[in-house]
């Protein structure tokens, strides 16, 4: 979970991106968010590795869709990105035990978060464009509309 320090990034990253005002309660909507989809995308990479006879996931193994991969470059050339990676490098959850991550996938990692978080905030905006701060509903809405696409 992102600390006290993560908070104010996340407020830039969202508001550069979408136009968004977000508090601490949605930087830990967020976070709950991009936790559950490190399982998701772990155990996708995890099959992908074990159907070509390997136990480590590579890059290649994860299920990047190229809506997502676009958003991950967009992410790169973000003023706010490097703030973001330190963020998410420092903070994001665990893979499953049985999950082993390549050094390169690893660093991929962040630049995958920053790509699902810019494909949030967008979701957010596209959910309710008047709404400057979301709310619960928007939250719920817009994540459902994310974990449809990826």
């Amino acid at each position: 979970m992102a600390g006290p320090s993560g908070v104010p990034v996340f407020e830039r990253f969202f508001r550069s991106v979408a136009g968004l005002r977000v508090d601490r309660s949605d930087v830990k909507r967020f976070r709950e968010f991009v936790d559950g989809l490190v399982d998701d995308v772990a155990v996708a990479g995890r099959n992908s590795a074990r159907w070509n006879g390997r136990d480590v996931i590579a890059p290649m193994d994860l299920p990047i869709p190229k809506g997502l991969q676009e958003r991950m470059r967009e992410f790169d050339e973000l003023d706010e990105a490097t703030e973001v990676r330190a963020v998410l490098a420092a903070a994001v959850r665990r893979p499953p035990a049985d999950v082993t991550f390549s050094e390169e996938t690893e660093a991929l990692l962040p630049e995958l978060f920053g790509g699902l978080g810019i494909a949030l905030a967008r979701a957010l905006r596209a959910v309710d464009p008047d709404a400057p701060n979301p709310g619960t509903d928007q939250w719920q809405r817009a994540t459902d509309l994310v974990r449809q696409v990826y």
